[in-house]
């Protein structure tokens, strides 16, 4: 559903050789694609993704969630349309992957929550990050114990550009009647790392929501955000309690997520600024190379008295995982297995999990003075944007 740059992205991934990434368990069909303008930019963009011959082309997302054929339907709309559009597909019976941020507000995410569950159909906030091998490694090292207990972890996820000459006063970056602003587009990659690492890596039963402290600064000729930072304290954290704690079981960490639209977290466009992400834990630091939404290299620096080489260096473990592609495959293999297994909800991004991000995200723009426009922040469906 919808033909920009990033299901452009999605749909070349989609028609990849699962082979090259040593999957043989699930594959992908594009049967139909969208455009709300028209049919011939649907066509075109079939063309242009070398999607094979069979594909159906539809000048409406009407017309898509009618196709028989179609199972799944990935959502690629702009953040304010994503709740008017997956509700389509589900009041329709399709199951749902939605790009994210997955709504623009948290009741938003709950309402269609309750609507995949009456109607017994899957849906998924599109976290691509979660589901790299990378991802995976990192966040079984933590649970592993490898890094002890963890007490901090800092992500940034910031682009350096000249705001007004890019984005001038209309486009969907800085647009507030799409929910534009460096949060919901780029922050929550920030916030996927403090929350996959600091959040996903307890058991279910441990999880708890952290409280937020911010600061936001609005793009002057719009009101959106151009320069969000937030503190996030989360009551429990992976690794063993600190002696003395008085409960003995769990420590607090905090989270520190920062995203900007006029300084780069690589400024120079080669990674000579490294990691983009430090997960801090009692016994070294987990270092990730940016960009924090497709970073590749991760890296275990070892605390002092945790070991030495020989020489008396310090010793660090270097991991590379390169992706063949763009990298938005594995999401899709996700829900492809919970089809398959008949899964309304993955593990690896579950619906709690997107409710409790979009919740921080509430009350990271009610602290910062930040609103939408009320017809994109309704409940109601449908609603013509």
């Amino acid at each position: 559903m919808a033909t920009g740059m990033i299901a452009d992205q999605f749909v070349k991934d989609l028609i990849l050789d699962p082979s090259t990434r040593d999957v043989s368990d699930v594959k992908h069909e594009v049967k139909a694609v969208a455009s709300s303008s028209s049919a011939d930019r649907a066509k075109k963009f079939l063309e242009e993704c070398k999607v094979p011959e069979g594909a159906a082309a539809y000048g409406s997302y009407e017309e898509l969630v009618k196709d028989k054929n179609v199972d799944i339907v990935y959502v690629a709309t702009p953040h304010s349309h994503h709740y008017q559009n997956t509700m389509l597909c589900l009041e329709a019976g399709k199951h749902v992957l939605c790009e994210k941020a997955f709504t623009t507000n948290a009741a938003q995410t709950k309402r269609l929550i309750e609507t995949a569950k009456a109607k017994n159909l899957f849906l998924m906030e599109a976290v691509w990050t979660r589901f790299f091998p990378l991802s995976i490694q990192v966040r079984k090292f933590i649970e592993d114990g490898n890094l002890g207990a963890v007490h901090r972890v800092i992500a940034d996820n910031s682009f350096g550009d000249n705001v007004e000459k890019k984005y001038g006063t209309t486009h969907r970056m800085i647009n507030m009647d799409l929910a534009g602003g460096c949060l919901l587009d780029l922050g929550i990659y920030s916030l996927t790392w403090l929350f996959q690492t600091l959040y996903h890596t307890l058991p279910p039963p441990a999880r708890k929501p952290p409280t937020v402290v911010s600061a936001v600064t609005p793009y002057h000729a719009t009101g959106a955000d151009e320069m969000t930072s937030m503190i996030l304290t989360f009551p429990s954290a992976p690794g063993p309690a600190p002696a003395g704690t008085p409960d003995g079981s769990s420590h607090p960490a905090h989270g520190i997520a920062l995203t900007n639209l006029r300084v780069a977290s690589d400024p120079d466009g080669f990674n000579t600024c490294r990691p983009a992400i430090r997960i801090q834990g009692t016994l070294g630091e987990i270092q990730v190379d940016g960009p924090a939404f497709r970073p590749t290299t991760w890296r275990f620096i070892k605390a002092k008295g945790q070991g030495m080489k020989g020489t008396g260096e310090p010793e660090v473990e270097e991991h590379k995982c390169e992706i063949p592609g763009q990298g938005m495959f594995w999401e899709a293999d996700e829900c492809g297995r919970c089809l398959r297994d008949g899964r309304l909800e993955s593990e690896g991004m579950g619906w709690g999990e997107s409710v409790v991000i979009m919740e921080v995200m509430d009350e990271v723009r009610r602290q910062g003075g930040v609103r939408y426009p009320e017809r994109i922040e309704s409940l109601e469906y449908p609603l013509a944007l």
